[in-house]
């Protein structure tokens, strides 16, 4: 069909049908009550974009979405909340921030009940029930549930970004992307829990949390029936069956599941860091991570175990911890068939394979297959223990190692192994035992061959040939490749002596210079027996 472009005058006015009197898409078979609905409609499957931008020639199928993006250049937002007085592009957005206010939500699911605060929203969800994705790529053909998702998908074609930070002029693919980014400078969040009065930037991270309280999980996967609290996880374990990796890094070619992945990976390449904590001023390459460590200052476990009734800071971990009552290790390294119970912990052992270490210390120029590691090496520099065990007041370079230690005053070990049901207080000591029975010895020497059966055995193994002594006495200034030594040694500073023979009752500041004195009072006779 031969698109027309019209003018960007008044549209001529169609009447309301009458009575029962309904206006068909032939294409899909929708209804609506007019027909200037129907011909809006018609330009979905016809990709007509007859309303063109001065400005930029930007192409939309109706006027008022062209009227909208108008105000992203003139910056006019004419609709504004009588209770706040936050100013909008656009009606619609007025009323759905409105709703925020009230509480209402107008629009029913007629199969499930659930409630919504705009027909968009509703619509959107019934797909879920549907299955249906109306919305088609035109260059690669894949199917989506809503056009923004299309739109979104085809910037990834286009490679265009036309929403612009007016505070640090980064530009963005979507709208709802610039405003979640301006909430980094203004520090809003205006999404209220109604159950414990927490705060969000956005909507969807609200939904999220409230799911915390009633337990609902109402997105199954259609492959393994497997159920999850919002969308996006839903399409992230998706992935895993279909294997997709549709974002492509443009400095080093890596591939990732999902946008917000990408973005994450691309700072570590510029060294940005947009999110700030309020009460230390640590900066942080992505908003998990800043929220993750904003639970140091506060002491917060918010994802329960149902199973054991554990608490835990973040909701992967709270998924990762589930999976040891349940066994499931969902993913697989394709050079090797090892399966894992978290994506990172595949990702981590997969640089066992390419050697590759992205993370790269500032001060030493030292590199890490992963940030963890760079940010507990980073510590040895500063000297930051940022983790106190309320028991016994001992801190702690790593929240995992006072998990760890926190196991000493508890007992609990809840990590078993298959072989022969030995329990153990930590994950890692589980894996170093079972190597006993499978005689893995995964970490090899790139300089002389040698295996290990640990990474830490690997790296001090590893010094000898570079030479390299990290632990430095503060004492004496005297140097070591191992922490252990290090330990030793300031012991002869203390005078502490803990290493006790039992036959003679001599104390050793270190365990070698035990077994050293051991080895020299062995008796011929002893051997011979």
């Amino acid at each position: 069909m031969k698109s027309r472009r019209r003018s960007l005058g008044k549209s001529p006015q169609t009447p309301a049908a009458t009575g029962s009197e309904m206006y068909h898409c032939s294409d899909c078979g929708k209804s609506f009550t007019e027909s200037h609905h129907l011909k809006d409609h018609e330009r979905i499957h016809t990709g007509e974009k007859p309303y063109d931008c001065s400005k930029c020639g930007k192409s939309f199928t109706i006027q008022s979405h062209l009227q909208r993006h108008q105000c992203i250049h003139t910056g006019e937002k004419p609709y504004h909340c009588g209770q706040c007085e936050k100013s909008f592009t656009c009606q619609s957005n007025l009323q759905r921030h409105e709703r925020i206010h009230t509480g209402e939500k107008p629009h029913h699911c007629g199969q499930c009940g659930k409630s919504f605060t705009q027909l968009c929203d509703l619509q959107r969800h019934q797909r879920i029930h549907t299955g249906e994705k109306p919305y088609h790529c035109g260059q690669c053909g894949k199917s989506f549930t809503r056009q923004s998702h299309l739109q979104q998908h085809e910037r990834i074609h286009t490679g265009e970004k036309p929403y612009y930070c007016g505070q640090c002029e980064k530009s963005f693919t979507q709208l709802c992307d610039l405003q979640r980014h301006q909430r980094i400078h203004t520090g809003e969040k205006p999404y209220h829990c109604g159950q414990c009065g927490k705060s969000f930037t956005r909507q969807s991270a609200l939904q999220r949390h409230e799911h915390i309280h009633t337990g609902q999980k109402p997105y199954y996967c259609g492959q393994c029936e497997k159920s999850f609290t919002c969308q996006s996880a839903l399409q992230r374990h998706e992935l895993i069956h279909t294997g997709e990796k549709p974002y492509h890094c443009g400095q080093c070619e890596k591939s990732f599941t999902q946008l917000c992945d990408l973005q994450r990976h691309q700072r570590i390449h510029t060294g940005e860091k947009p999110y700030h904590c309020g009460q230390c001023g640590k900066s942080f390459i992505c908003q998990s991570h800043r929220q993750q460590h904003e639970r140091t200052h506060t002491g917060e476990k918010p994802y329960y175990c149902g199973q054991c009734g554990k608490s835990f800071t973040q909701l992967c971990t709270l998924q990762q911890h589930e999976r040891i009552h349940t066994g499931e290790k969902p993913y697989y390294c394709e050079q090797c068939g090892k399966s894992f119970t978290g994506q990172s912990t595949l990702q981590r052992h997969q640089r066992i394979h390419t050697g590759e270490k992205p993370y790269h210390c500032g001060q030493c120029g030292k590199s890490f297959t992963h940030q963890s590691n760079l940010q507990r090496h980073e510590r040895i520099h500063t000297g930051e223990k940022l983790y106190h065990c309320g028991q016994c007041e001992k801190s702690f370079t790593c929240q995992h190692n006072l998990q760890q230690h926190e196991r000493i005053h508890t007992g609990q070990k809840p990590y078993y192994c298959g072989q022969c049901e030995k329990s153990f207080a930590c994950q890692s000591t589980l894996q170093q035992h079972e190597r006993i029975h499978t005689g893995q010895k995964p970490y090899h020497c790139g300089q002389c061959g040698k295996s290990f059966t640990r990474q830490s055995h690997l790296k001090r193994h590893e010094r000898i040939h570079t030479g390299e002594k990290p632990y430095h006495c503060s004492q004496c200034g005297k140097c070591f490749r191992d922490q252990r030594a290090l330990h030793g040694h300031q012991q002869s500073h203390t005078g502490q002596n803990p290493y006790l023979c039992r036959q003679c009752g001599r104390r050793y500041t270190n365990s070698s210079s035990l077994m050293t004195h051991k080895c020299s009072n062995i008796k011929p006779s002893d051997l011979a027996m």
